[in-house]
């Protein structure tokens, strides 16, 4: 049996946890794979460093303002360890700043984007990740 792709998101904004967790179970009709969210950048890297290299999640979604570790500490971490820095990373904000998503395409991040401000804005985004990271295409 082929193992279940995986997402971690670090989002510190319950709204937006739950709205990922909506979309991604809408999905997971689709295509087989596991989520995990938590709520900052800090908690992912100790999450990681617990993880059997087999469990690693697939595609890792930081989001930039969080507290205790923002996603460009964390992106920064990720790709130092050499256990963790093939994984597809995407930082996303609420603004868009050109000079924050040079500095983390720079420090080895496959996408920065914005963050979306709708329901159908996340569901597109998430979709498109989905898609491009963990399958060939969510059909």
């Amino acid at each position: 049996m082929k193992p279940f792709k995986k997402i971690l998101l670090a989002e510190d904004d319950e709204d937006d946890r739950m709205i990922f967790d909506d979309i991604v179970e809408q999905l997971k009709m689709v295509n087989d794979f596991t989520f995990s969210a938590v709520d900052n950048g800090l908690k992912v890297i100790q999450l990681l460093a617990q993880l059997e290299t087999s469990a690693l999640p697939d595609l890792i979604i930081l989001d930039q303002n969080m507290p205790q570790m923002n996603g460009k500490e964390a992106l920064g971490l990720l790709k130092e360890d050499p256990r963790l820095k093939h994984i597809p990373v995407v930082i996303y904000s609420t603004f868009n700043d050109a000079r924050l998503a040079a500095i983390c395409l720079e420090m080895g991040a496959d996408q920065v984007i914005t963050k979306p401000d709708s329901y159908e804005g996340f569901n597109a985004v998430i979709s498109q990740l989905v898609g491009k990271y963990l399958f060939e295409k969510v059909q």
